[in-house]
């Protein structure tokens, strides 16, 4: 197995996760507003979103493979992503394969929050381009 290059995000942004939220059309005030995740024992911060966690994975591994087209993110949600948290991530390339002239690389992968441990594990699917099969 080959490790995927260390991955992190300095901050996750509280004014991203508000646009988010409206985005998606998220009523849970959890997302905006740190009294209502302490009212409700959730955390002390308001809580990332599960979609905004896994494209956080996505980005990762795509970091790691630059013009690599994500075909698949399966992905269990461990724990809470908080605003302000520093979030690290890495993974493991499990296979490499060639079908239909493309070659496709499965990883396996994981978020952490440091301080309270890992808050994804996954497992990626990406197709490179022809021309970056030698890397």
């Amino acid at each position: 197995m080959t490790g995927l290059p260390a991955w992190k995000l300095d901050r996750v942004d509280p004014g991203h996760m508000k646009v988010l939220a409206l985005l998606l059309a998220d009523p849970n005030p959890i997302h905006l507003d740190a009294a209502a995740a302490q009212r409700l024992g959730v955390a002390d911060r308001p809580v990332n979103q599960g979609p905004s966690t896994m494209a956080l994975a996505a980005n990762m591994v795509l970091a790691a493979f630059p013009g690599a087209r994500l075909t698949s993110l399966r992905t269990r949600l461990l724990g809470l992503v908080l605003a302000e948290d520093r979030i690290e991530g890495g993974g493991d390339v499990t296979g490499r394969e060639i079908v239909d002239g493309q070659e496709r690389i499965r990883c396996q992968v994981y978020l952490e929050a440091p301080g309270r441990g890992r808050v994804l594990d996954g497992e990626a699917v990406l197709v490179l381009p022809a021309a970056d099969r030698n890397t």
